[in-house]
Order: C-alpha cells, then structure tokens, then sequence
C-alpha cells in the first residue's frame, strides 16, 4: 500500500537553500531554488548568511516552519552547512540522485532544473496549481535584523 504524504507545502513558513557550485548541478539547485520561490512553493533563503553565522539569519532559519535544502552532489553542501548551525532539513534533494550528471561546465539544461523543482514539489506532497492550491499564498519576507 502506498503512503498519501500530507502537503507540506501548506505549512505557512517554507524556505528553501541551495548549492550554488561551480559546477552544472550547484547552478541546477540554485536555479530551481529560484523557480520554486517564483511558484510561491517557498521563500528563497540565503545560506551564505547561514554559514557566515549572521545571527539574525540563523535565527529566522531556524523559526523556518520546514527547511528544503537542495544540493547538487553528493558533497551536500547545502545540507551541511545548515546542519553546521544545528539545522536539519526536512526535506533535502541531490541533483546527481535525480539522473542528472555533473559536469563543471556552468551551462544547464532548464529540464534538468525542472526535475528538481517537480522532486521538492513531490516530497512536499504539493497539489498541482489551482484557485485552491496549497500554493496561492503572498510573498514572504524575512526580516534578518539582530
């Protein structure tokens, strides 16, 4: 029997981070970060601040009511540097797990970063768009201040 996982992308404070590498696949897990902000699946957070221990972005990461982190290989920086600061994702994605090669050329192909963003959506358990989706909800923002 299958499991029905719950929509997770109903839970009013997703954030996303991402692997940014020199490499196809960091610029993949980037790029669906992005596009998963755009759909309002979740807000675009920014890991830098997270492993620069900028207070006031580890506290709102922290507060994040489910963290996705999307990394682009095995490597896991993304994960990893969450976890540095005592944070767990609860849902983290490998690009190179999805089939997707790396390679260090910086060019990407948009189906590949589509993959990834229909993976998060997957294990969220999102519902397709529609006037009552989980996925109509407002921007949010982040307030960083200390």
């Amino acid at each position: 029997m299958e499991e029905k996982k719950k929509c997770m992308c109903g839970c009013s404070d997703v954030r996303v981070v991402a692997c940014s590498g020199a490499s196809n696949v960091g610029q993949i897990a980037n790029r669906a970060a992005i596009e998963l902000a755009k759909e309002k699946v979740a807000g675009f957070f920014c890991l830098a601040g997270v492993g620069g221990h900028i207070k006031g972005m580890v506290k709102s990461a922290k507060e994040a009511g489910l963290m996705v982190a999307i990394d682009g290989c095995p490597v896991q920086c993304a994960a990893k540097t969450l976890q540095h600061a005592e944070i767990e994702p609860a849902i983290q994605i490998i690009v190179t797990e999805l089939g997707i090669e790396k390679s260090h050329e910086i060019a990407f192909d948009k189906k590949d970063c589509s993959v990834v963003v229909e993976k998060v959506k997957e294990e969220m358990g999102c519902k397709p768009p529609g006037p009552n989706s989980c996925l109509n909800r407002g921007d949010k923002v982040y307030d960083y201040t200390e």
